[in-house]
Parts: structure tokens; C-alpha cells; sequence
């Protein structure tokens, strides 16, 4: 814990610095209660105040009741040598945690510290568990009755059960999250943490503290030890998405974090043993990573003890109705709105888009229609204009018109190849064997631009 220690003797501030060092405590000390106030609001992440209730300048009690007036988070936790109940009651009412009477033995602060330490855990926990349940998608978010997507689920669900390293492979928006939040709700660990980290969205350069933690004075910029996420998941579930974007360098350490089951802080002298489940996911062909030295191949086959590969949108369009359905009664509870159903053709329409997002951009498709619909019922015109002009239906084997059934496949050929590139017209041209004029000729021909 990062702990402010309050006092106006310094003696008593070096002597409890020294005591909760010892216990692996980070301090900083302040002389009176103004001091403490503006520590407390460069610092914004103090765990615990311990803070005298007689001092010059600002009282204990005055330093308690204006912190929490401003919001603070900490926990405060009063001392004085003039203790009796009066005082103690005040400094609870005021909002202190915990109260401690001068003169105290060592052993009594570290119990009282500990204390607050094991309720700051269980907050923190708590915590992540409400945002989980304000945002987590669990097992009923993954729809698909698909032979291919229920083979996934079977997997994901046998493997849960035991400690083994999982790699999720498919393209974005594929939901490899979720079926990392399956495994992990349905694993041993699932009342420990779930910890998330997209491997690509933090820089290089923070990505190692990110990972395994720093220690105080590592790096210009660290003024207090942190844990790292490895740290932050003990007991639970790490989840590395994008690990193909982890640089060579961090893989070695990654790899070393899993072999020996600890990690060492930036800058620091000692590891930390640390228990993770780790799931990872990539995008990215890894074997074909490892042959370009991209990826390392002693990695890779730490973390490919079971391999997941989640189908694209487009490979299962039988799942796309019940997809659909299920994100308008999502978005028509979380907008409070009144639709209640798709039309068939707009549903013809879903079905024939090729969905290069996946399920991320179908989801999002229906709630930018729900917000478009007027009355009780998604219409085509509510649709994005994109999946509208991917109107792909088959030609009609009743037409035997030479001429219309050549354009109505030129057409679907064309949407298709734009999509599969999309929008790239140069790369559509090469793969539909057109010059690239001829492509924007029949572009403009069918209504197909913009």
C-alpha cells in the first residue's frame, strides 16, 4: 500500500516510515494537515492516511472531514495521545477508518494497517467485479448455433476446467474477449480477477511497466512502486490480446514470467512470484510470424497449448438473425426504445453483407438503426448504407435474360470485392481481373459509389 504518514514530531513520522517499510510499505510524510491536504492532491493514489488529530495549522479532524469532503478515496486512520471515546467516535464521525492511541507498540499499527490493507483489497475487488457486471458479455452474448461455432464453445468449455495456456485466433471482432471471459467464468479461478490488455494500444515504452510493474526511481516519472497487471491478476485470469504487437524484446520476458512463475518489477532488485492463467489472442498468422523472427517460436508453443480459432461473420450467416435479434433487445433495454423487430427484407439485407468487422460491426450496425427507426420496426432504410447496397440476392433462375443476369452477378462480384478490400478500388480491380477504369465504369453503372 502507498501510505501518508500525518504528524507534526518528526521523530514519530521517521519511526512509523520505518515500521511500514519494513512491512513493504511506500510512505510520504507531512508535518500538519494543510501539508497532507496538498499531498493528497499531487498523490492520487494514497491508500491509506494515517494522520494525528492534534497538530498545528489544520486539525486531524478538520484534515478527515475536508479530504472527504473533496471526494477522497483513501482510508483514514486517526491517532492521538490524548485518546479517549470522545475522540475516537469524532474522528469516526468525521470518517476515519480505524483509530489508534498514543502511545502504540509496532505491532498494533501493522495489525491496523493490515486491516485496512485486506478492506482496501475487497474494495478494489469489488469494484471490479460491478464494472465487470456493468460490462462484461458473458456466455449468453456468444449466439451462434453454427456446427463451427459450437465446436468452439466445446473447447472453450473443456479446457476452462484446467490451468493450461489458450490461444484465441480469428480476425477483429470475431469475440475473443468474450470466449477469454467464458473460459475464465467457467475456470476454478472465476472469483478471482479477470485482467484485459490490448498488447497493441499501449506504447513500446510503457508496455514492460504495464506488464510486470516499476519500482520507485526506475524511470523519470516513477515516484512510488506499482504493481503490473501480471501482479493485478494473481489467483485469476491475464487475457493478452494482440499479442502478435508484443515486441521480441518483452516476448523473452513473457516467456521467463511463465517458465518461472514471477515477474520483476522495472527497476527492481527481487521478482515476485505471481499465479496467472494466461489467455492469449491474435489476429495475426504467428507461424508465419515466427519464420520472419516477428515471433518468438519458444513462445509460441508456450502459448499454444490449446488453440481456439473463432470463424468469421461471413462464414456462419445462418448465426446472423439471432445475432441481430439479440443486440436490438440489447440496445432497445440499455436506449429505452420501442422497437421491437427487424423486417424480413432488411433482414435479407443483414444476411447478404459480408460483414469484413465481424460480430463488433454488426452490433453496431443494429444500434445505430434502432437510434434511426421511427416506429416499432428496424426497416431497410434504418440500415447503414453499406450493408443497404449489399443487397447480394441471387440472380433468378426463372430470368433467363442473358443480359440481366450477367449484371446482377457483375454486381454481386463487385460489392463483394470492395468489401473484401474495403473500398480499396485498385486492389478490388486486381482481384475481379479489371482494369481499374473498367471497375469505376461499372461502378457508376450499377449505383455502386458513394
Amino acid at each position: 500500500m502507498r501510505i501518508l504518514v500525518v504528524d507534526d514530531e518528526p521523530g514519530l513520522r521517521q519511526t512509523l516510515t520505518r515500521i511500514l517499510g519494513a512491512e513493504g510499505h511506500s510512505t510520504l510524510t507531512a508535518s500538519d494537515g494543510q501539508e497532507a491536504l496538498a499531498r493528497l492532491e499531487e498523490e492520487d493514489d494514497v491508500d491509506l492516511v494515517l494522520c494525528d488529530l492534534r497538530m498545528p495549522k489544520m486539525s486531524g479532524l478538520e484534515l478527515i472531514e475536508k479530504y472527504n469532503a473533496k471526494g477522497g478515496r483513501a482510508l483514514v486512520v486517526a491517532m492521538s495521545a490524548y485518546g479517549d471515546s470522545d475522540t475516537a467516535i469524532a474522528a469516526m464521525q468525521k470518517g476515519a477508518y480505524d483509530y489508534v492511541p498514543k502511545p502504540f507498540r509496532a505491532d498494533e499499527v501493522v495489525l491496523v494497517v493490515r486491516k485496512a490493507a485486506e478492506r482496501e483489497k475487497l474494495r478494489r475487488r469489488v469494484a471490479s467485479l460491478e464494472g465487470e457486471l456493468r460490462t462484461i458479455r458473458g456466455e449468453e452474448d456468444i449466439i451462434g448455433r453454427s456446427q463451427s461455432m459450437r465446436a468452439a464453445m466445446d473447447v472453450a468449455q473443456k479446457v476452462a476446467r484446467h490451468p493450461s495456456t489458450v490461444l484465441l485466433t480469428g480476425e477483429s471482432g470475431t469475440g475473443k474477449e468474450l470466449f477469454a471471459r467464458l473460459i475464465h467464468k467457467s475456470s476454478p479461478r472465476a472469483d478471482e480477477a479477470f485482467v484485459a490488455v490490448n498488447c497493441g494500444a499501449i506504447p513500446e515504452a510503457l508496455l514492460e511497466s504495464e506488464l510486470f510493474g516499476h519500482a520507485k526511481g526506475s524511470f523519470t516519472g516513477a515516484s512510488h512502486d506499482k504493481a503490473g497487471l501480471f501482479e493485478e491478476a494473481h489467483g485469476g485470469t491475464l487475457f493478452l490480446d494482440e499479442i502478435g504487437d508484443l515486441p521480441v524484446a518483452l516476448q523473452v520476458k513473457l516467456l521467463r514470467a511463465l517458465q518461472e512463475g514471477e515477474v520483476r518489477r522495472v527497476g527492481a532488485n527481487s521478482p515476485t512470484q505471481v499465479d496467472v492463467r494466461l489467455i492469449t489472442a491474435t489476429n495475426r498468422d504467428l507461424a508465419a510470424d515466427i519464420s520472419t523472427g516477428r515471433f518468438r517460436g519458444d513462445l509460441y508453443y508456450r502459448i499454444n497449448v490449446v488453440t481456439i480459432k473463432l470463424p468469421p461473420l461471413r462464414d456462419r450467416p445462418q448465426d446472423i438473425p439471432e445475432l441481430a435479434l439479440h443486440f436490438l433487445r440489447r440496445y432497445n433495454e440499455r436506449l429505452q426504445l420501442g422497437v421491437e423487430s427487424i423486417a424480413p427484407a432488411a433482414m435479407r439485407q443483414l444476411a447478404d453483407y459480408a460483414w469484413p468487422g465481424n460480430v463488433r460491426e454488426l452490433e453496431n450496425v443494429i444500434e445505430r438503426a434502432l437510434v434511426l427507426a421511427h416506429g416499432s420496426t428496424i426497416e431497410p432504410e434504418h440500415l447503414a448504407e453499406f450493408v443497404q447496397a449489399s443487397d447480394g440476392a441471387a440472380p433468378n433462375p426463372d430470368d433467363l435474360s442473358i443480359k440481366r443476369q450477367t449484371e446482377q452477378l457483375e454486381r454481386i462480384l463487385i460489392r463483394r470485392a470492395l468489401e473484401q478490400t474495403r473500398g480499396n478500388r485498385t486492389k478490388a480491380a486486381q482481384l475481379l481481373e479489371l482494369s481499374h477504369r473498367a471497375l469505376l465504369y461499372k461502378i457508376r453503372e450499377y449505383g455502386l459509389g458513394e
